[in-house]
């Protein structure tokens, strides 16, 4: 068929296949980074919690904008997956984190604790993946959370159940001026629900990019006698 006589369907499908085609060309010449630290799975320690906390240290000393970033993914009984990006707030044996019980993730934590966490520092070409399982932590240490926030992050964490409609702006505003007097009124209130968890690993991946287009991989699994690590291929 000669293309004046094609079908304007046929014209749109070779269009959408020309775009399509220069994305992934586009995406081919994306910026590899140019150097990386460097990262020798032998030498490794054998607690990964030491591990990350080194790569931690070396994402803040290095500048990696708000290094404590990560990913939270939680799933429902029914297998429905849900992500959201928040802040690590301490570390020890565990990784700690702060969130309303009454959230979604909340709701989704009590029904099914398994998780898991990313951490991306993009700069230094670092990733860390984390699976376990997230359990509260003790009431001070959700208390303690709550009120070092800022009196206007405590407010709107009392004023409406996290994620829900706002159906009603006036309301709202209404809502928000009232748990701000409360904060101003007691500046140690903390709503029972405000909970913090701790996510105790039972594997952690760390994942290093090379100058190239290579990767190193290091996954740490945890057994009852300690840690079981391996490397990974690309």
């Amino acid at each position: 068929m000669s293309p004046e006589h094609q079908s304007p369907e046929h014209d749109n499908t070779q269009h959408d296949n020309t775009e399509h085609q220069s994305l992934r060309d586009l995406l081919r010449k994306a910026r590899v980074r140019a150097e990386a630290p460097d990262f020798d799975p032998d030498e490794a320690p054998a607690d990964p919690v030491g591990l990350f906390r080194e790569w931690l240290t070396a994402a803040v000393d290095g500048g990696v904008p708000q290094p404590e970033a990560m990913t939270l993914a939680t799933s429902s009984p029914t297998g429905d997956v849900t992500a959201r990006t928040l802040l690590l707030k301490d570390l020890d044996d565990a990784f700690w984190f702060a969130s309303s019980s009454l959230s979604p993730k909340g709701r989704q934590l009590n029904q099914n604790p398994r998780v898991a966490l990313t951490f991306y520092w993009r700069e230094q070409g670092r990733q860390v993946r984390v699976l376990g399982e997230a359990s509260r932590g003790p009431r001070d240490v959700s208390a303690a959370d709550f009120t070092a926030r800022h009196p206007d992050s405590r407010a709107v964490a009392i004023a409406q159940r996290q994620s829900t409609p706002i159906d009603d702006a006036q309301d709202a505003e209404a809502r928000l001026a009232e748990a701000k007097e409360r904060i101003a009124s007691d500046d140690e209130f903390t709503p029972d629900d405000w909970t913090a968890y701790r996510v105790a690993p039972t594997a952690i991946e760390f994942w290093q990019a090379t100058t190239g287009r290579d990767q190193v991989r290091l996954r740490y699994d945890r057994t009852p006698d300690g840690w079981d690590r391996a490397t990974l291929w690309p």
